[in-house]
């Protein structure tokens, strides 16, 4: 089946996208990317080590760059400047990379998007050659302007980051799909597999998540069953579902040509 995902100019052979903070060492975090055959992997700078804390265990060393693409990201930044420097420091620390994920963050209770800072950083990153890939509120007019600033994806939150709520706004991540000619990455909220296959059957072109992986009471095996669910959930919106209808229009088994009883 012919079923490109390119981000950036590069095509991916899985959907899921996860997130390498909050395991208890670096180790788990290895066997858990490992686990859910993501070949994308998201790294907080201001975090994780990457090489600037020279002499520290590095993230580097568990999930060689040769072998994943890192998106580093601007968790912990509630400002424009804050997040463009952020990511200035990132493509320096690895030898000029441009993908990115920008967040800036509104407050640090509910972590939801502050969208004036998140335009402004954009528009700033785009223009200094960044593939900026944007978490955003699930408001389709926002979701549009950054697909218009240039980002090569927009990725709408399902529901507050760490909650594990779910998606609980379905009608509008299907109206940022309708619209989008860039990815619609799924970001924030997952909790569960059936929460990832979800939003795979709207038609999302990925899932972005760490803590419904990290904070499982066994992250190695939820990382397997994340993988199937954005497989299954894929395959699921290509095939078609079935309408559905209050009542079913004819029995599921044939009615025509049964035997009658004798007379």
């Amino acid at each position: 089946m012919n079923d490109p995902f390119v981000i950036g100019g590069k095509t991916y052979a899985s959907r899921l996208l996860i997130g390498t903070g909050k395991y208890k060492d670096f180790d788990e975090t290895r066997r858990a990317v490992e686990a859910s055959g993501a070949e994308i992997v998201t790294v907080a700078i201001r975090r994780t080590n990457i090489g600037q804390n020279a002499g520290e265990p590095s993230l580097l060393d568990a999930l060689p760059p040769s072998k994943y693409t890192y998106l580093p990201n601007t968790a912990g930044c509630y400002t424009a400047d804050d997040a463009v420097r952020t990511l200035r420091l990132a493509r320096e620390l690895l030898d000029g990379h441009e993908l990115v994920k920008l967040e800036v963050l509104g407050d640090p209770k509910s972590l939801f998007p502050n969208m004036m800072e998140t335009l402004k950083a954009a528009e700033t990153l785009v223009q200094e050659g960044f593939k900026v890939m944007v978490y955003c509120s699930d408001d389709p007019i926002l979701a549009k302007r950054l697909e218009q600033i240039g980002c090569v994806a927009v990725m709408p939150l399902a529901s507050l980051i760490g909650s594990g709520m779910g998606i609980l706004n379905p009608w509008n991540l299907q109206l940022i799909l309708e619209n989008a000619k860039v990815p619609v990455i799924v970001d924030a909220g997952v909790g569960t597999a059936s929460d990832a296959a979800i939003a795979m059957e709207l038609g999302c072109d990925g899932v972005l998540m760490n803590t419904a992986v990290a904070a499982a009471k066994n992250p190695v095996l939820m990382a397997q069953a994340m993988k199937k669910a954005v497989e299954a959930g894929r395959e699921a919106y290509l095939a078609g579902r079935m309408p559905k209808k209050l009542y079913a229009a004819a029995p599921s088994s044939p009615s025509g040509g049964i035997i009658g009883k004798a007379a």
